[in-house]
C-alpha cells in the first residue's frame, strides 16, 4: 500500500457545467483568506493567495478535459504540499477555501486528503 494519501482517494465523475465553470472563475477573481487571524496577514496572504489562485487556474484550464474528483485532489495535492510548512491557522483557513472549491465542483469528500495535509483539521 502506498503512503501517498491520493491513493486512498474514490475517484468519481463530476458535472461541470457552465454555471460550474463560472463559479470557479468567480472564486479565482474573489478575496481569498478574508478570515485569517492575527494582526497582520499581509505576509501570509501574500504567501497563500497565489497558491489557492494557481490551483483556481489550474482547475480552470483543465476540468471540462479532465472531469473527475481524483484529478481535482491531484491539483489539491500540489498546493497542499507547499501549504506544509505554515501555521495551523493558515492551514485551516487554506483548507476552508479548498472546501468551498469542493462545494463548488459538487465534491462531497476529499477521502481524507485534506486531513492528510491539513493536520486533521
Amino acid at each position: 500500500m502506498s503512503n501517498d494519501p491520493i491513493s486512498l482517494v474514490v475517484d468519481e465523475p463530476l458535472r461541470v457545467s457552465s454555471d460550474v465553470l463560472e463559479a470557479l472563475a468567480a472564486f479565482r477573481e474573489s478575496p481569498k483568506l478574508e478570515l485569517l487571524p492575527g494582526v497582520d496577514t499581509r505576509a501570509e496572504k501574500k504567501r497563500l493567495v497565489p497558491l489557492l489562485d494557481q490551483l483556481a487556474d489550474r482547475l480552470l484550464a483543465g476540468i471540462a478535459q479532465n472531469p473527475s474528483k481524483l484529478w481535482v485532489l491531484k491539483q489539491f495535492q500540489v498546493a497542499l504540499i507547499q501549504l506544509q510548512n505554515e501555521d495551523t491557522e493558515a492551514r485551516e483557513h487554506f483548507g476552508m477555501d479548498l472546501e468551498h472549491i469542493m462545494d463548488i465542483l459538487g465534491i462531497e469528500s476529499s477521502d481524507g486528503l485534506l486531513a492528510y495535509y491539513l493536520g486533521g483539521l
